[in-house]
């Protein structure tokens, strides 16, 4: 090969590179349009993934073109929210025979006229009861000199004991008491909930909005299965007042197999106790001073209810919350299982704490909501006939319009539906959205860091505020 060729021949693979460089370069930026548009395109699909329904709540579902959009239309829409309208609302709706169905209809009795919210400044309990007995059953245990047993029923506004924590600790200090009370036998968030260190592991739940059967379904609406072996712990706390020990350590099941269980309390060993297979609830209880309680069991077939730690004397509140739950659930308790537990665990007051997943910005109107939680409050009457029962409105909610956050239009429309329920069910009232200001309130109580961000729920600085008109009505109603 000449010089010339060799020449020629280095040049062109010269051009060879640079063109190879440049095609490169060329083709780069469309890669990365490529990865942009693969990256939108799985999290546009992740928006249609049912993540709330699919990890109970724990998870909240995505929407893509809502993160990235800011709306200015007149279309209202809630400030944040993770909530859904509960499914079982959602097939009473459906069924439009249900604005016929109320258990108490109007004409069977006066419909009592609408009592002030505020005596004097302070908020009151309405009080729809027959001959306007308020907390009398309370009032009567409380004077006998017992233990005082309140259970709050709602949805994922008491989650982690918010709110209900600093009404048992204001109650406690009024009227003595000890120990958070109830508490599952499992949880997969340690140390969210302040007022107990739980711990544990083995059980599997199930909750009376899915799979639950109703002859296991009790007012707390969630039981227990242990897979193989199954442990729950529990230990005071002296972070919130009278929650470092208490007098009673009790642990509810049914086994309809023989079986063993296996308890401590303090710093001893386990210990064992030989269950008899039966169909009824059952339940070993340990007494005497502890600051733990600790439950072991690998039997197959038992199904948890739940373990109460409380004092010998004065008020235990529970906090018994559902996440995503309207308060309908509570027809499908059993009758039968809570006069069961009733032998053991009994309650003078039972306060029901729903409707955030009742709600949506446009509705209106609440009859079915309203005739239907009827139904739930004459059956939660049916089961525990010893009990008062107050019904808690919503607090107040936000929703965005036009690039602001408000009260969500139908709040007020919501308030008059559970109004008009205990009305119709003579139960007792308390306006939740009332006690924190009314119209806009949500606004100032997120500014304040008082509530979330999603303009539903509190924090915990939220809920001993909210907690302290709630703690003075019901002292006022006992005191009379």
């Amino acid at each position: 090969m000449t010089e010339e060729e060799k020449e020629n021949e280095k040049e062109q693979e010269a051009g060879v590179g640079v063109e190879s460089e440049v095609e490169e370069k060329h083709h780069r930026p469309w890669r990365v349009v490529a990865i942009i548009v693969c990256a939108v395109a799985i999290l546009a699909g992740v928006s249609f993934l049912p993540l709330e329904q699919w990890t109970n709540g724990r998870v909240s579902n995505f929407n893509l073109l809502g993160d990235i959009m800011d709306r200015t239309d007149d279309d209202s829409t809630a400030a944040q929210t993770d909530e859904m309208i509960d499914p079982a609302l959602q097939e009473a709706m459906k069924d439009q025979r249900a604005l016929d169905t109320a258990a108490v209809a109007e004409g069977e009795a006066p419909l009592l006229a609408v009592q002030p919210s505020r005596q004097n400044g302070q908020m009151v309990l309405e009080d729809y009861t027959e001959a306007g007995q308020g907390l009398k059953k309370m009032r009567e245990s409380i004077k006998a000199g017992g233990v005082t047993r309140i259970a709050v029923i709602g949805d994922s506004y008491i989650e982690g004991d918010i709110f209900t924590q600093d009404l048992r600790q204001m109650l406690q200090t009024e009227f003595g008491g000890a120990g958070v009370g109830y508490v599952n036998m499992h949880t997969d968030f340690p140390g969210f909930r302040r007022s107990v260190k739980q711990g544990g592991k083995g059980w599997t739940e199930f909750a009376a909005n899915k799979s639950a059967e109703k002859k296991y379904t009790s007012i707390t609406q969630h039981y227990f299965k242990p897979t193989g072996n199954a442990t729950s712990t529990y230990a005071g706390t002296e972070a919130i007042p009278h929650l470092a020990s208490w007098d009673n350590s009790k642990f509810l099941f049914i086994s309809p197999t023989d079986t063993e269980v296996k308890v401590k309390t303090g710093d001893g060993e386990l210990v064992s106790h030989k269950i008899t297979g039966s169909p009824e609830v059952q339940c070993v209880s340990v007494d005497g001073p502890t600051s733990n309680f600790e439950i072991s069991t690998n039997g197959g077939s038992l199904i948890g209810l739940g373990a109460w730690m409380y004092g010998s004397k004065g008020v235990t509140l529970d906090c018994m919350s559902s996440r995503g739950f309207s308060g309908l659930t509570l027809n499908n308790v059993s009758a039968d299982l809570t006069k069961q537990m009733s032998k053991f665990i009994d309650y003078d007051v039972i306060i029901l704490e729903f409707g955030i997943n009742a709600m949506s910005a446009k509705q209106k109107d609440y009859t079915v909501y309203a005739n239907r939680m009827i139904d739930v409050i004459n059956h939660v009457r049916e089961c525990f006939p010893n009990a008062d029962i107050i019904m808690m409105s919503i607090g107040d909610r936000g929703e965005k319009k036009a690039g602001e956050v408000h009260s969500m239009g139908s709040a007020p429309f919501m308030v008059n539906a559970q109004r008009d329920a205990a009305r119709k069910s003579r139960c007792l009232f308390y306006d939740t959205r009332e006690s924190m200001g009314g119209e806009d309130a949500i606004v100032s109580w997120v500014a304040d860091g008082l509530a979330n961000k999603d303009y539903i729920h509190l924090t915990h600085k939220g809920g001993q505020k909210l907690a302290e008109p709630l703690f003075n009505a019901i002292k006022n109603s006992v005191n009379k």
